[in-house]
């Protein structure tokens, strides 16, 4: 693997995984009133735009950091409004 994946790889972890806490908090207080809609929204359209241009430059750090994003903010989105 080249060093170039490598960093990607862990650049995509470190980003990904910085939605957790955040999900982990909503689903222990069930509060999501300090959570901006808008923020998420933008976000969330943001990173799906970042996962389509990694599929059209066929670049998997890229697919696969934006991939597990989507899912974890997309996650937020639903703990949004379920626990509004």
């Amino acid at each position: 693997m080249e060093i170039s994946a490598i960093i990607g790889f862990t650049a995509a972890i470190c980003t990904t995984s910085g939605f957790l806490p955040q999900a982990f908090k909503i689903i222990k207080t069930k509060s999501t009133k300090d959570i901006s809609l808008m923020m998420y929204l933008v976000l969330w359209l943001g990173t799906l735009l970042w996962l389509i241009y990694g599929i059209v430059i066929n670049e998997l750090p890229v697919i696969v950091a934006n991939m597990i994003s989507l899912s974890f903010i997309s996650t937020i989105l639903v703990l949004k409004f379920r626990y509004k």
